[in-house]
């Protein structure tokens, strides 16, 4: 008896040796890994290869409002012809997802958890399954599959890929959350660089015209925004200028904003007719981006010996044009926005720009600025505050409708971008 007893303990010793190797042996080999995926494969093929299965999986857990809210890493070995159906796949996950606790089953005839839907192809006779968890919140699955030479699971088994499961589902979290960080870097590199080049296509400099006095701003809601302005030199005496809105935000809408600046600066010089400008412009831009994207432009041009103004409207807030008297009038005249109808007609207007007219141009990102009361800054504002400060420079003037659109949004989040060219005529 006393040799007996002492084998057991031996027996006993051996195989927690040979665990504690196991479990050693795959900490080590995830702990230098960041790559999800090689942690994911590094981890299937040592319960492959230590628990003697024909197959092993490892889910996780996605964005659970998504259409496929199960991300399933599926490895094979020996060639075999066991499949995992994706219905069952699901319901296993979904039965872990509400359990959180390991599953064993030795026996799929006899167990009526799940809904085999072709008995035929479902070549599964054993399996052990337990959660990965994260502070107490599961972000996945390990299973196996079918113990080679027709043994089942046992309590050991499961004990041992309990601890595995453990030891994996923070190395696979910091995987996760490496690779979401390397993403979000690319992104923001990519940001940086087309914020860098949307900057570029925007006027380095206001032009110096005799007798007038000209200032642009424009401030992004985000990274990259959707609102551009443009001065175009046509010849000695005659300059166009313009400000655009394009629909939505981010990069999509910086790209359109590309689009549209040069496709304005190709029709600049081939007519002296806003209005046929416009025409040409919504037409190019119609047939180079997606219908579901469009813009809103004000476009003009100035003379300055005759000190004329031609204007054009497409779908844009109407521009401010304040006499010296506090008097306005609102800039109306063309059409319908570009690029959203393939052939539009546009009219235009010519009028007088007198000594002390002020015309501000600006974008939606002003007069719909809100308060945490919902309310937008709206147009009236705006024009009173361009009429509290007709004596001022357009750069002042520029910076006393932001204080007071910020004023008046109380700190609140900027949703749109926010864009303003005025131009004052002195003398």
């Amino acid at each position: 008896m006393p040799f007996r007893k002492e084998s057991l303990e031996v027996q006993r010793l051996r195989e927690s040796v040979h665990e504690l190797s196991i479990l050693n042996e795959i900490a080590t080999a995830i702990s230098g890994v960041w790559k999800i995926d090689e942690v994911i494969d590094l981890i299937v093929h040592k319960c492959v290869k230590h628990l003697k299965v024909e197959q092993s999986t490892i889910t996780l857990l996605e964005d659970l409002d998504s259409e496929t809210p199960f991300q399933t890493m599926v490895r094979k070995i020996d060639d075999t012809e066991s499949q995992i159906p994706y219905h069952f796949g699901v319901q296993l996950s979904g039965w872990m997802l509400h359990n959180k606790k390991p599953l064993m089953v030795n026996d799929f005839e006899s167990d009526n958890r799940f809904k085999i839907f072709d008995e035929a192809n479902f070549n599964i006779r054993s399996l052990l399954s337990v959660p990965l968890t994260i502070k107490g919140n599961m972000i996945g699955l390990v299973n196996l599959f079918n113990k080679k030479e027709g043994k089942d699971f046992n309590e050991n088994d499961q004990r041992i890929l309990s601890i595995i499961a453990a030891q994996s589902a923070q190395v696979i979290e910091s995987a996760r959350l490496y690779k979401q960080e390397q993403t979000l870097r690319a992104i923001e590199e990519d940001l940086r660089v087309a914020r860098q080049i949307q900057s570029q296509l925007l006027p380095k400099k206001t032009p110096e015209l005799p007798g007038y006095d000209i200032a642009g701003y424009s401030l992004s809601a985000k990274e990259v925004g959707g609102d551009y302005y443009d001065f175009i030199s046509i010849d000695e005496k005659e300059m166009a200028f313009c400000l655009g809105d394009i629909s939505g935000k981010g990069v999509p809408a910086s790209l359109i904003m590309a689009n549209l600046q040069a496709t304005l600066r190709g029709q600049v010089h081939s007519t002296t007719s806003c209005s046929t400008c416009l025409q040409k412009s919504n037409t190019m831009l119609y047939h180079s981006t997606d219908i579901a994207k469009f813009a809103t432009l004000f476009y003009s041009t100035l003379n300055i010996e005759t000190h004329k103004l031609c204007y054009s409207v497409a779908g844009h807030n109407p521009p401010v044009l304040m006499k010296s008297d506090g008097s306005y009038r609102m800039l109306e005249t063309g059409g319908t926005v570009l690029g959203f109808l393939e052939n539009v007609e546009f009219e235009e207007e010519t009028l007088d720009m007198e000594i002390g007219d002020v015309l501000t141009i600006y974008s939606d990102g002003i007069t719909e600025a809100g308060d945490h009361d919902e309310e937008y800054f709206e147009e009236w504002r705006l024009i009173e505050v361009i009429k509290k400060n007709l004596g001022k420079t357009c750069n002042q003037i520029i910076e006393e409708i932001i204080k007071e659109v910020m004023d008046f949004s109380k700190g609140g989040d900027q949703n749109d971008d926010m864009t303003l060219l005025i131009i004052k005529r002195n003398k």
